[in-house]
């Protein structure tokens, strides 16, 4: 029977949890790369696992590892050019397709490799788009931190600029925001000064994709091309990091407003959706009852593809809940953690 691997990043380390098929008991292991940032992680196609830290002494790098349990840094990790006048602060996210991968990085930008995670090149394309020059940083700085990859289709989300698609493996791109509202205009690019906060494929539904934003939650059935929004039982608000989505169900975890960006009055709860975002329900059984100001950051949440679906939030307090029943009921793993940055599932044969 298939077993399940989270890896669970954070401030000062990462952590790694191992469960069979019921995904009821979990063994933990743990602290990898003890002090560092562990901001990001995906899986290539050929079992290899990436690994992406961050130090205030020995800068950002990519590691790779076949278990999770021995790891060698990639000397030729995403880096800038020198002369660039960008400094490499840390890698948000990693998107490993079939045959190339991807790395969004802070500063903004989009490095690929080619030879399965081995060396990373930037993406002159869009990292030196016309309109740079005008990128805004969001509260979170100018990060690259969505990448979405499907064929030679790919999107880019950057805070606070907005939402990039190409069509063309990314030899050219093209701002995908209509619809969502600005959250700092620039009085000439129009196109830019959208804060997306994540992104999401339909894997069912090619040109649906989700969008959670600084303004709110939206769909686009149009592969970007238009979006509305979506805030059916959702807080008022719709304010909002971590999105992610299995199948039908699409989850999300809501906070009172940018201004306050806590659970709202204090209720832990993760929401889902199962219509394609007409409408949202909060799910509350084993979660915390008592009021609970922790909030989930934009890579703490993530789910397994397992039938029923796997779905799992890392807090900012440290503390990991997990679903084995697509969100009905939770559990809270038996551990606490630093302040919990990236969450990642994988499904193991």
């Amino acid at each position: 029977m298939p077993n399940v691997t989270v890896l669970v990043g954070t401030e000062k380390g990462a952590w790694i949890l191992r469960s069979d098929a019921a995904r009821k008991d979990w063994a933990i292991d743990g602290p990898h790369f003890k002090g560092w940032k562990v901001t990001a992680s995906d899986r290539t196609p050929g079992g290899k696992y990436l690994v992406a830290t961050a130090s205030f002494v020995y800068g950002a790098a990519i590691h790779e590892s076949r278990d999770l349990k021995t790891f060698r840094q990639i000397e030729k990790g995403p880096a800038y050019p020198e002369g660039a006048g960008r400094k490499m602060i840390q890698t948000w996210t990693i998107a490993c397709g079939a045959k190339r991968h991807f790395a969004g990085v802070d500063e903004a930008g989009l490095f690929v490799s080619d030879d399965d995670g081995a060396s990373w090149q930037p993406v002159p394309s869009l990292n030196d788009h016309p309109t740079r020059p005008s990128w805004f940083p969001g509260n979170g700085g100018l990060c690259a931190h969505s990448v979405l990859v499907r064929g030679d289709r790919l999107f880019v989300g950057i805070s606070a600029v907005g939402v990039w698609r190409s069509d063309d493996g990314g030899k050219s791109w093209a701002p995908k925001n209509a619809g969502i509202p600005h959250v700092i205009e620039d009085k000439k690019l129009k196109e830019i000064g959208f804060c997306v906060h994540g992104l999401a494929f339909d894997p069912a539904a090619p040109d649906t994709v989700y969008r959670q934003d600084h303004a709110g939650m939206f769909r686009s059935r149009d592969a970007g091309d238009r979006w509305e929004r979506i805030q059916t039982g959702l807080p008022a608000s719709g304010f909002g990091f971590a999105l992610a989505q299995h199948g039908r169900s699409v989850f999300s975890f809501p906070l009172e407003s940018d201004e306050y960006r806590v659970p709202v009055d204090g209720k832990f709860r993760v929401y889902r959706s199962r219509d394609g975002g007409e409408s949202w329900q909060a799910l509350a059984r084993g979660l915390p009852e008592a009021p609970t100001y922790a909030n989930v950051l934009r890579g703490a949440m993530a789910v397994d593809g397992m039938n029923p679906c796997g779905v799992y939030v890392g807090s900012t307090s440290g503390e990991v809940y997990a679903s084995a029943d697509d969100g009905e009921s939770w559990r809270r793993i038996p551990c606490t953690l630093p302040r919990i940055l990236h969450v990642r599932a994988f499904r193991d044969a």
